[in-house]
């Protein structure tokens, strides 16, 4: 249970734009208190719920559903989990920028080495400037890779086309944050993808 109440939900202003993740607790502490309602993907479909209806569905679901559904169960009730809900007040647009750190290249290259290709944990792998810094290349999104350490010591400080090797993918600044895309490969987020394909800005994580 613990680790249910903890898992994602995507967070919508007044005007249906993401603003934030948050855990099921805070979610569902918004809905209790009529903060929020839940925005649930039915059939292609986005429909919009109140606490109460979302009981009333919670419990058609559990019925016909339960497979699809993670649900929070109490002695008297029932609750399927939202995966989106949207606050009933307004709520000011979080900054733009993506925050340049270790944590969001690792995420935007997914844990691949940006020159063998392969995927290895984070604890293999290591940042490689494309530019060395010795010949003024700097820390920025464009000159940032993630490099395994056998691909990092072959480089070394040389220039890349003074190597036989190259980049699978060109670097470039995310338009969001990089954590949600990671997100957005478990099935459960699904819900999201409409809300975040055009979204240019950072969803904050908390």
């Amino acid at each position: 249970m613990g680790q249910l109440l903890n898992s994602h939900v995507l967070v919508l202003n007044k005007h249906y734009m993401p603003v934030r993740i948050v855990n099921v607790r805070r979610a569902v502490s918004l809905l209790v208190r009529n903060l929020a309602e839940v925005i649930d993907l039915d059939k292609g479909q986005y429909n919009n719920y109140d606490f109460d209806s979302w009981l009333e569905v919670s419990e058609l679901k559990r019925e016909f559903e339960p497979h699809d559904h993670d649900f929070i169960s109490t002695v008297k009730i029932s609750v399927a989990v939202p995966r989106i809900v949207r606050l009933l007040f307004y709520d000011r647009l979080p900054k733009k920028d993506v925050t340049l750190n270790r944590r969001n290249i690792f995420a935007r290259d997914g844990n691949k080495c940006q020159y063998c290709g392969k995927k290895f944990p984070p604890s293999e792998l290591s940042l490689d400037h494309v530019i060395p810094r010795s010949l003024g290349g700097g820390a920025s999104w464009e000159n940032l890779v993630c490099a395994c350490v056998k691909c990092n010591v072959k480089k070394g400080s040389r220039p890349l086309e003074k190597t036989n090797m190259r980049l699978i993918t060109k670097p470039v600044k995310p338009k969001r944050s990089p954590v949600v895309q990671v997100n957005m490969v478990d099935g459960r987020y699904k819900s999201w993808k409409q809300f975040l394909d055009h979204a240019y800005w950072s969803v904050e994580l908390k």
